[in-house]
């Protein structure tokens, strides 16, 4: 059974569309309700909870790893009217990994009396906070009053080799007040688990006695404090109670640097031998090269080159029978992704190294973790943890890291979540320790230049100009990937209206280049921006920040529970001109702002330029993680942010100057 690549589940979720009805059954089990949860009004421990989980229970089973399960049963107690959105039920999932079936639900009344949910359960796309989607089965429960009980139970199927994931989340978005969690461990692999980030107070971890193979696995825990989602906090995974089950392949390893200097070498087996083709990467690069290439024109050439493999990681999942009738085959050597013409983002990876060694370059490769969903610990010894391949290249003195397989990754910058994370250089040694490199501010830019005529209704029309740039134009490419035409379209024009702070009018005017990994994705729109400017006595007022809505809701909470985590520095520059009716004179303009806070900066500057005003802004952000003690900090910077932005030219129309 392979470590190294988990088999992809077949089929696909439609956003928002499909519908599912929930049918009752006379075998539904329901758990007794005792007459003290129906008559509770509030809980001791969880002070002002608009509603709390009474009960949880969690039931995994991995002992068949080819169809590992998990049974789910919640019950929450609703105390006040803003509980009441608890029926509202969302149970998030992530597409291609597993999928809830079977779910019942039904809503008990004070008086015990109950009402069984036979409604319909659809998919759709929920936004938890700012960077953390996910799709979700949802539903919503009637009669739903201060004082009911709603419980629901349904099955996760995980997908086949999922058993390498197996883990108890035991935090929820309320306080839960008791709840069981068993596992039923996978026998053919020794067994070994953790709790990274603690566990609640008083909760005692399973005994070292079960440890052994084949024995049920069982823990329980009372009052787990209620988990606050907040915007641009470190992925939940890192942050939430949670025990962490790893199964290891022969006995088991308690040293860490002995597991992973035995598994370094393992990979390292495993690529030398994928790239044993030398002949044919010697042929590939001669196709690619010329004689008098410069090694970093070389090398840029053998990357472009990768990157025209058709990636199969990135594409549509198919069925079996789709796979089938398109012969599509894994890739054993790097000579089968070359001649094929297609492979998954590590064969691409893993091909890029290839050619890059028989260019004569000092090229290595790497397996590193990311960052996106967890943070990375060594000493938990979890080789699944090290998740991807990259090539580390050493040009010119320097370490440069390359991921081809990842789709439209420009050259020179990895994807955000492998920035800035640990993995192991492999050698035949079993490795070294590395952490691959940050991008700059500059690196992902998206520039806005408008050319503007402010109209004597006081509105903004014309032209803007939107180029996105690295990791700006990457991920926007990214998601929009398999969508059509129509879709991008759209994307694009809801990412101007993100950015301006009122109504707008836009369309896009160009067609922007969706299918190259070139560094830029230029877009052009028409914009108008109905009543920006409004009149105030004889004067008319305009705010500078046209581009500042994003702005205005950054750090608006003035406590923060959790730190801060932004995915990847990035800047914005925006230039604007903006031609005044005839007759109108400019009365002041806002003083320039240059506030520097090291890794984070803004500037304002308005210049009037007879009748003509020019606005330039800058903001650039090169902070990644911030803890929770320096968020007064950031919050007041944003708050200078936004004071600049609401300022105001004052204008003077073309009648009141006549008339003075």
């Amino acid at each position: 059974m392979s470590f190294c690549r988990l088999s992809l589940m077949v089929g696909l979720f439609l956003l928002g569309a499909t519908v599912y009805r929930v049918g009752s059954s006379s075998a539904d089990e329901w758990m007794p309700i005792s007459p003290e949860e129906l008559k509770m009004t509030s809980e001791a421990a969880a002070p002002g909870a608009p509603a709390i989980i009474l009960y949880r229970q969690v039931d995994r089973d991995d002992s068949n790893a080819h169809v590992p399960h998990e049974y789910n049963y919640v019950r929450v107690k609703i105390f006040t009217e803003e509980g009441r959105k608890n029926a509202d039920v969302e149970i998030p999932f992530v597409k291609g990994d597993y999928s809830i079936v079977n779910i019942r639900a039904r809503t008990v009344r004070q008086d015990g009396s109950s009402m069984v949910y036979d409604g319909k359960v659809y998919e759709k796309e929920i936004v938890k906070a700012r960077g953390f989607k996910y799709l979700a089965k949802t539903f919503t429960l009637s009669d739903v009053q201060p004082g009911s009980i709603i419980e629901y139970h349904y099955m996760i199927d995980f997908a086949e080799n999922k058993v390498f994931d197996s883990n108890w989340m035991l935090s929820s978005d309320l306080f839960t007040k008791s709840a069981k969690f068993t596992l039923k461990p996978y026998g053919q692999f020794p067994l070994q688990w953790s709790w990274p980030n603690g566990l609640p107070e008083g909760t005692k971890p399973p005994a070292d006695e079960t440890r052994a193979a084949g024995h049920n696995i069982r823990m329980e825990a009372q009052n787990i404090p209620a988990f606050l989602v907040e915007d641009d906090m470190p992925p939940e995974a890192a942050m939430k109670f949670r025990v962490d089950f790893n199964y290891s392949e022969g006995s088991l390893e308690t040293d860490p640097d002995k597991f992973w200097r035995k598994q370094g070498k393992k990979w390292n087996e495993y690529v030398e031998s994928f790239l044993n083709k030398k002949k044919a990467m010697e042929q590939a690069v001669g196709e690619t090269v010329a004689a008098g290439d410069s090694p970093e024109g070389k090398l840029q050439k053998i990357y472009a080159r990768a990157q025209k493999i058709r990636n199969i990681s990135f594409e549509v999942e198919k069925t079996e029978q789709e796979q089938k009738r398109a012969q599509e085959k894994g890739a054993g050597n790097v000579e089968d992704v070359w001649k094929r013409g297609y492979g998954y983002g590590d064969d691409i990876t893993l091909l890029f190294l290839g050619m890059a060694r028989a260019a004569g370059l000092e090229a290595s490769a790497a397996r590193i973790s990311t960052r996106d969903d967890h943070f990375f610990s060594k000493s938990l010894m979890k080789a699944r943890d090290l998740r991807t391949y990259v090539v580390l290249v050493k040009l010119n003195g320097k370490d440069l890291y390359f991921d081809p397989g990842t789709a439209f990754a420009p050259y020179g910058l990895l994807p955000w979540s492998e920035t800035l994370s640990p993995g192991l250089k492999l050698d035949r040694d079993g490795g070294t320790w590395i952490t691959t490199s940050l991008p700059q501010s500059g690196d992902s830019q998206v520039e806005r230049k408008a050319d503007l005529k402010l109209t004597q209704e006081g509105s903004l029309e014309g032209k803007l100009k939107v180029t996105y740039s690295g990791l700006e134009a990457m991920y926007r490419r990214l998601d929009e990937r398999n969508e059509d035409e129509a879709q991008r379209k759209k994307s694009l024009e809801d990412d101007v209206r993100y950015m301006i702070p009122a109504s707008i009018e836009v369309e896009l005017a160009n067609k922007p280049d969706w299918s190259s990994s070139d560094p830029l994705l230029v877009a052009e729109f028409d914009l108008k921006v109905p009543g920006w400017a409004s009149g105030a006595g004889r004067r008319a007022l305009m705010a500078v920040g046209i581009f500042g809505a994003e702005e205005k809701h950054m750090c608006e909470h003035t406590t923060r529970v959790h730190p801060m985590y932004f995915h990847y520095s990035s800047e914005k520059v925006d230039n604007l001109t903006i031609e005044l009716p005839l007759g109108w004179q400019v009365t002041s303009v806002p003083k320039p702002e240059n506030s520097d806070a090291k890794v984070m900066l803004y500037t304002m500057k308005v210049e009037n330029n007879n009748g003509t005003l020019h606005v330039e802004r800058r903001m650039k952000s090169d902070l990644i993680t911030l803890e929770q003690k320096f968020y007064p900090a950031l919050r007041k910077f944003y708050e200078v942010v936004r004071t600049s932005d609401e300022q105001q030219i004052v204008l003077q129309p073309a009648s009141t100057a006549a008339s003075n």
